[in-house]
């Protein structure tokens, strides 16, 4: 533990969690429709059948496809249902499709006569294409940007691979996150590096955990002029090719046609529950609705959008308007572009002293521990009550950061919005993240109710709460929020 991460402040609003749990008390929270939204999240199903409807009705949602529309759709005849206020934003977004993808082993030495060996691997977001009947070359297996430089004389019409292994031992103790980053970075960087040296196409082992012989899509920083075929291998397919290329040289046939068509119109669907009298003080809730292509983005993020749709169920249950409307947000086009946050921003920014307060789930639908708050650190001990309220269910815990920096939201954050996100269990997120693996089947039910549980009772906290709350680095003035 990085005792600096959490202030003494929220090492006080801790201790006063512990002195309610002491004393026994039926009812930790001291408002107690706290506790009745808490407890009507949890025992609500309802997150759980939109989930399975989204899924499993509607399939992968990928920005500009059929898939993407009709979940707009969907989303936004729920909401109405419920009777939220809903506004269809317009966005324009990417319209990128994967084609054609194979690959094969066609040399190596020690190669029995006649054998080849398929390589399953999937096309990365924006890659650029081979010829359609594919391109044919030697394979230069890396495991470093700094051999990438050390090793740049060979790189020129070669099949580059970064064969770096996420680090799951990481992810296990609750560096996930890190552990993504630190892989990540070949995906979103390695292309464009080994592209300026003039690879003829880039692989990169897929990040994740999981070694069943499946791909990790996701986004690559490709420009117009190093618009190479780029893909991820599975993680047995890059330890394959490593262990040949030890042998001597490797030879791969290479099959790749993903087509970036024209900017696609698409929507976030805004849901707004009417606040009373601050009603235009806007306290949002958020997920993002489109998922990669390969599947149903279960985790990431269909379980955030029901999440929110949730809170306003909840609170349609219990028929309350807190004083600040609480606005539910199906962001678009996450995944490839950011699309959707950057509209919703620009649409507010002239009044972004009026969104008070907002809230993404957007990292999997792990056990929620707690919350993630980027808040200042005199606002940090406002929040006891939440605590309490959320100690029963085993939520408590609270982490004060000066910037979340949360996919969505980021823009948001910048402009001086408080940010926050559950704290979850993140330690299997990734080895279904951005794979054909992301389906219904890996919800948890109770897991989700959590969600729902720790967003909703947030949110009404934060509709009704008296005192302003501020981020750390507001404090500092524009500069240190544009830095970020």
């Amino acid at each position: 533990m990085n005792r600096r991460r959490f202030p003494a402040l929220t090492l006080a609003a801790a201790c006063l969690i512990g002195a309610f749990a002491n004393a026994g008390a039926a009812d930790p929270a001291p408002d107690t429709v706290l506790a009745k939204v808490r407890d009507t999240a949890m025992s609500s199903d309802y997150a759980y059948g939109r989930l399975e409807d989204l899924t499993d009705l509607v399939g992968p949602r990928l920005s500009g496809s059929a898939g993407a529309a009709a979940a707009v759709e969907q989303v936004a005849a729920e909401l109405r249902k419920l009777g939220a206020k809903v506004t269809l934003q317009p966005v324009k977004v990417p319209h990128w499709v994967r084609g054609a993808e194979s690959a094969e082993l066609v040399d190596y030495k020690g190669r029995p006569a006649g054998i080849t060996q398929k390589i399953v691997l999937t096309a990365l977001g924006g890659s650029g294409a081979t010829p359609a009947a594919g391109l044919t070359a030697d394979v230069l297996v890396l495991h470093s940007f700094d051999e990438l430089k050390e090793r740049a004389a060979e790189v020129k019409g070669r099949i580059v691979l970064f064969d770096v292994p996420f680090d799951q031992n990481m992810a296990d103790r609750g560096l996930a996150g890190t552990a993504y980053g630190q892989a990540g970075a070949y995906r979103f960087a390695g292309p464009q590096r080994a592209a300026e040296l003039g690879a003829s196409a880039v692989l990169v082992r897929a990040v994740g955990g999981a070694a069943f012989r499946i791909v990790h899509t996701g986004m690559t920083r490709l420009n117009a002029q190093t618009h190479v075929p780029a893909a991820a291998v599975t993680i047995e397919d890059s330890m394959l090719i490593t262990r040949l290329a030890k042998r001597g040289p490797v030879k791969m046939h290479l099959t790749l046609t993903p087509q970036t068509l024209p900017d696609a119109d698409s929507y976030n669907v805004i849901a707004d529950w009417p606040g009373t009298d601050k009603a235009d003080e806007i306290v949002l809730v958020s997920g993002h609705l489109d998922s990669w292509d390969l599947a149903t983005g279960a985790n990431d993020d269909a379980s955030g959008v029901v999440s929110a749709m949730g809170v306003i169920d909840t609170l349609r249950q219990l028929g309350v308007h807190g004083h600040r409307t609480i606005r539910a947000v199906a962001w678009m086009n996450e995944e490839n572009g950011g699309r959707g946050g950057q509209a919703y921003n620009a649409s507010v920014k002239a009044h972004a002293d009026k969104q008070f307060a907002a809230y993404e789930d957007d990292n999997g639908s792990g056990r929620p521990f707690g919350l993630r708050a980027g808040v200042s650190l005199q606002s940090a001990k406002l929040f006891a009550p939440l605590q309490a309220a959320l100690y029963p269910i085993g939520a408590g815990a609270f982490r004060r950061e000066d910037v979340i920096g949360s996919g969505d939201l980021s823009e948001l954050e910048e402009s001086g919005v408080p940010s926050f996100e559950p704290w979850i269990d993140s330690s299997d997120y990734f080895n279904y993240h951005h794979t054909t693996a992301d389906t219904f089947d890996k919800m948890n039910p109770d897991n989700l109710r959590r969600h729902v549980a720790v967003m909703a009772t947030t949110a009404w906290f934060l509709a009704n709460v008296e005192t302003p709350i501020g981020r750390a680095n507001i404090a500092a003035g524009p500069k240190a929020a544009a830095a970020h």
